[in-house]
C-alpha cells in the first residue's frame, strides 16, 4: 500500500512530518475530561458497578484507576509492557486504590466485565487476543470495546498521518524511514513501532468476531464530526471516528 516511496517519499515527509512531534492521536481531547464517559457514555459506571474488571491492554493504567475509583469490586490491568505496568502501579497507588486495582502480564483471574479501550488497532495478534479475552471472561460477562481511529480514517495511521490520509499515500518503507530520524527503537514496520499498529479496519474487525468465540451485543461506528451526513456503511471506514462494542460468549 502507499504511492509515493523511495528517496521522494522520504524527503516529502521529512520537510512536511519534521519530528513526528504533530499532537495527533496523543490523548490531548480527553484532557479534563473522563475518557470513559466520552467514549462509553455514562452507562459505563452501571455496567462496572460492584463486578470484577479486567482492563486489556491496560497501558499506564488511568482507565483501569477511574474503574477502581467509581466502584468496581477489584480491578486488574494487564498489558504487555513492563514500563507501563509500573507506571500503572505507582498511579493506583497515588490513587489510593491499590488494595482492589492490580496490574500484571497476565491473570488466572476470570472477570464479570473486560473492558478493552483503543487498543485493537494496536494488538499483534488481535485473533489471539479475543483467544485470550475468552478464557478470562465468565461465560455470563461481556467484553465492552471502543477504539479507533481505524486504518482508513484520516489519521488512522497515527504518528504517520502527518496530513489526513498520508499514511495511505506514501509507502510503509518511506515512513518508518522517516520516523526513524526521530526514533531510535529500531521499528522497521508499522508493528514493531511502540504499542504497534496492525492496520485494523472496521471489516476486517468484524471478520474477526465472526470467527471467534464472541457474538456481538451492540456495534456502533461512531461518525466523524462533521462528516455524519455522509456517513452510511458503504463510507463508514473513511467516515468513523472510533468503534464501539459489546461483545459476549457464543
Amino acid at each position: 500500500m502507499g504511492l509515493i516511496g523511495g528517496k521522494l517519499g522520504y524527503e516529502v515527509l521529512r520537510r512536511v512530518g519534521g519530528v513526528g512531534e504533530n499532537g495527533r492521536c496523543d490523548g490531548s481531547v480527553y484532557e479534563g475530561k473522563s475518557k470513559l464517559q466520552v467514549l462509553l457514555g455514562k452507562e459505563i459506571w452501571t455496567d462496572i458497578k460492584d463486578k470484577v474488571v479486567i482492563d486489556f491492554g491496560c497501558g499506564s493504567g488511568e482507565e483501569a484507576v477511574e474503574v477502581a475509583s467509581k466502584g468496581a469490586r477489584k480491578v486488574i490491568g494487564i498489558d504487555v509492557r513492563d514500563n507501563a505496568l509500573h507506571e500503572a502501579t505507582g498511579r493506583a497507588e497515588d490513587a489510593r486504590v491499590a488494595g482492589h486495582c492490580t496490574f500484571a502480564k497476565t491473570t488466572s483471574e476470570r472477570a464479570d466485565v473486560i473492558l478493552s479501550i483503543d487498543a485493537f488497532e494496536h494488538f499483534g495478534d488481535p485473533v489471539g487476543a479475543l483467544r485470550e479475552m475468552r478464557r478470562l471472561l465468565k461465560d455470563d460477562g461481556c467484553v465492552i470495546a471502543a477504539f479507533g481511529p481505524t486504518w482508513y480514517h484520516p489519521l488512522g495511521g497515527h504518528l504517520f498521518s502527518v496530513f489526513p490520509w498520508s499514511h495511505l499515500l506514501f509507502t510503509e518503507g518511506a515512513l518508518i524511514r522517516w520516523r526513524s530520524d526521530f526514533k531510535t527503537d529500531g521499528a522497521t514496520a508499522f508493528g514493531e513501532v511502540e504499542g504497534g499498529l496492525n492496520q485494523m479496519t472496521i471489516r476486517r474487525f468484524k471478520k474477526l468476531v465472526l470467527k471467534s468465540d464472541f457474538k456481538f451485543l451492540s456495534f456502533e461506528a461512531v461518525p466523524i464530526r462533521g462528516l455524519q451526513s455522509v456517513a452510511n456503511r458503504f463510507t463508514q471506514e473513511f467516515t468513523t471516528a472510533i468503534v464501539r462494542c459489546k461483545l459476549i460468549p457464543r
